[in-house]
């Protein structure tokens, strides 16, 4: 039984790609909600969790509307002569829109238990907004930004319907290993789709406990060094 490995490789680039670009819009869009203090910010905050909760399928319709040929962005995309719809970019959108509200759900909730005063303070000595952001509340907030990272990651890694409506799965372009999965299931190969399955899980499953080790050894070295 010969197994095209390409899946793999596929699947590791469009997963690390997709939580890159969740992690900058997702701690972006945390810091602007979380000091929000609006009427809509229940509003936007459901709006950027819907992916989280909506089927996958929904979140490929509208990709496909948006990014199809007559969708907005689209539509922009022909003019210039080219598309996303069935290419690997499509595959890393899809990941990263339902990898995004994980990302931000998590960011926001650590940056909401950062010390106001902290934040005050470092205005109040002449520092820029954007400083405070990246040299303050990120660091600050950085256990809860990592663990939406690896999160995130995850969840990328997994994805499979919105993948499957605006990618496709075409082998060694869009095939990532969720789609190899289910094409060997519906083939009847299910010897092949078994070693998939214990691939991603075992891929999985390192990256959480590597990340439980880090986040045990960050309380037991590193916050006592910071008390200091």
């Amino acid at each position: 039984m010969g197994i095209d490995f390409s899946p793999l490789w596929i699947s590791l680039k469009t997963a690390l790609t997709a939580t890159l670009l969740a992690f900058f819009f997702g701690i972006s869009a945390a810091w602007f909600v979380a000091g929000y203090h609006g009427k809509f910010k229940g509003l936007m905050d459901g709006f950027l969790t819907l992916p989280m909760v909506l089927p996958p399928t929904v979140v490929g319709f509208f990709l496909l509307l948006i990014f199809g040929k007559h969708g907005p962005i689209g539509k922009l995309l022909f003019a210039l002569g080219t598309t996303v719809i069935f290419t690997w970019p499509a595959t890393v959108i899809a990941a990263a829109v339902v990898a995004f509200p994980l990302m931000y759900k998590t960011s926001r909730g650590a940056f909401e238990q950062i010390d106001e005063n902290i934040l005050n303070a470092a205005r109040t000595l002449g520092v820029s907004e954007w400083k405070v952001f990246w040299k303050v509340a990120v660091p600050l907030a950085w256990p809860g930004i990592a663990a939406g990272t690896v999160l995130a990651f995850a969840r990328a890694l997994g994805e499979f319907g919105a993948t499957l409506m605006v990618a496709g799965g075409i082998p060694g372009k869009t095939q990532t290993i969720p789609i190899a999965i289910f094409f060997a299931a519906e083939g009847g190969e299910m010897d092949k789709a078994l070693i998939w399955v214990l691939l991603i899980s075992g891929i999985s499953l390192t990256v959480m406990v590597l990340m439980n080790y880090w986040m045990e050894y960050q309380h037991k070295v590193l916050s006592p060094m910071w008390r200091k």
